[in-house]
């Protein structure tokens, strides 16, 4: 990937809105998890272009100082040269004299260059910083927003299992509603109301069966009654009725 590329990618990743896209999204985990891929994988080659980006600065600002340096230098050595030039004159050797003044020329001439040098490197110098400010600005937002993702998907996939964990809850107790004539609780209370309902048939049975058995012994007393009178009339006993 060329570093045109990946600064075109910084700024579009920078510029994205997170909840826009989310809100469009049909699976938003499976999309936040594609952007942190994204988000990662461009913040890597972010960084390594950067870096050359930067080291390519520091190799002009190198080259600047060293112009400078030398054009400071050529100076001297005009200024030198120059002095010489004029304390030979001054002696009367003018061959030697000239001699110094042409190597102040040279001098001049390299101190030139190097001005020149210097100065056509500013602008270029100015530019580059520029571009290494927003891109270390590009990159440090690029940051925030993974990290801003991350928490997102995080949080996403915490209320995905909390509400999963509500449903499983929510079916368990379905399961178990003793309101529910369907439920096994409810099945087995009416299995014990019908057991009741037949263990009182029964009692009801015995008694009717209890009470039946009591109405013999009261008719038997009853008969025993008239065969007693019966045998006092025969033996001339007065009977109750007499009396």
């Amino acid at each position: 990937m060329t570093k045109q590329s990946i600064f075109g990618r910084i700024a579009q990743l920078t510029k994205a809105n997170i909840n826009a896209m989310l809100d469009s999204a049909e699976d938003p985990k499976k999309m936040l998890d594609q952007m942190v891929r994204d988000f990662t994988n461009s913040i890597a080659d972010a960084e390594s272009a950067i870096a050359e980006t930067i080291g390519n600065l520091r190799l002009l600002e190198d080259d600047h100082r060293e112009d400078v340096q030398a054009a400071g230098e050529w100076g001297r050595k005009a200024l030198a040269a120059s002095r010489k030039a004029d304390e030979l004159r001054g002696a009367g050797n003018t061959v030697d004299a000239d001699k110094f003044d042409n190597l102040a020329k040279v001098a001049l001439g390299r101190q030139l260059q190097s001005e020149k040098e210097a100065k056509d490197a500013e602008p270029q110098i100015a530019s580059q910083t520029a571009i290494v400010e927003q891109l270390k600005t590009g990159l440090n937002t690029m940051k925030t927003k993974l990290s801003q993702l991350t928490s997102k998907r995080d949080e996403l996939i915490a209320r995905s299992k909390t509400a999963a964990a509500q449903a499983q809850v929510m079916d368990a107790v379905k399961s178990i509603d003793i309101m529910d004539p369907t439920s096994e609780v409810s099945r087995f209370e009416d299995k014990i109301r019908r057991e009741e309902a037949k263990v009182r048939g029964a009692s009801e049975l015995a008694a009717s069966s209890l009470d039946a058995q009591f109405e013999s012994l009261d008719d038997l007393g009853e008969l025993t009654e008239v065969d007693a009178r019966l045998a006092a009339l025969k033996a001339g006993t007065p009977s109750s009725i007499e009396q």
